[in-house]
């Protein structure tokens, strides 16, 4: 796919998500049943982070034991983490934020790619290489609604996935602008939930968001 192709890509899954649970993984175990308890929930596109050391090999689990999930990866850092990611097959990448060298790296891969932003002069960097869809992060720190919405004057026609301070109680609030996809947080998938097995709490959550989306 071309950059635009792979854009329009990730638009439209992340417009089919609506919401991405973004799973730190501690314990290869977890990966599995938490992926199951998600999907059984109806939210099916994760965001497994490179925050752990088996991270990739959660995803892998994922990817092998639970078909119906949409697996990506999240804290990419540098492009030897792309170069991991791109040979794991998942489905996209996120990172928090972006420098030159994973810019040029994600332009070069046929791996659909949101670079993480937090201004308009990393926003510029990110259209530059050919990416109009970001996750702006952290979204709250950086300003909240109004920061995004200052964002979308100069710069109408980028998508975003706001994350970082996207909950529950305010999810339905950032899916109401225009320029928003998705959403992107830890509320559906808590680390105390987690670390207890609690899946059919998780699945709870989730179905729960889900409904209040869908009422507003």
């Amino acid at each position: 796919m071309t950059t635009t192709a792979q854009q329009n890509h990730l638009v439209a899954l992340f417009k089919a998500a609506t919401v991405i649970p973004v799973l730190t993984i501690e314990r290869i175990q977890d990966a599995v049943p938490l992926a199951r308890a998600l999907v059984a929930g109806g939210v099916r596109t994760l965001e497994v982070t490179l925050r752990t050391p088996v991270a990739i090999e959660a995803a892998r689990a994922m990817m092998a034991e639970v078909p119906e999930a949409i697996v990506g990866i999240g804290t990419i850092l540098n492009p030897a983490d792309f170069v991991r990611v791109e040979k794991l097959g998942v489905a996209f990448g996120i990172s928090p934020g972006l420098t030159p060298d994973l810019l040029k790296a994600a332009a070069h891969s046929s791996l659909p790619f949101a670079p993480g932003i937090a201004t308009a002069s990393e926003l510029m960097m990110a259209l530059s290489h050919g990416f109009d869809v970001a996750k702006f992060f952290p979204a709250e720190q950086a300003g909240g609604i109004k920061g995004l919405r200052a964002l979308g004057g100069p710069f109408p026609n980028v998508r975003f996935c706001p994350t970082g301070g996207v909950g529950e109680a305010n999810a339905a609030t950032w899916l109401a602008e225009p320029n928003v996809v998705a959403v992107g947080g830890s509320w559906l998938c808590p680390t105390a939930e987690i670390r207890a097995g609690n899946w059919a709490g998780i699945t709870a959550i989730c179905e729960r968001t889900l409904k209040a989306l869908k009422a507003t």
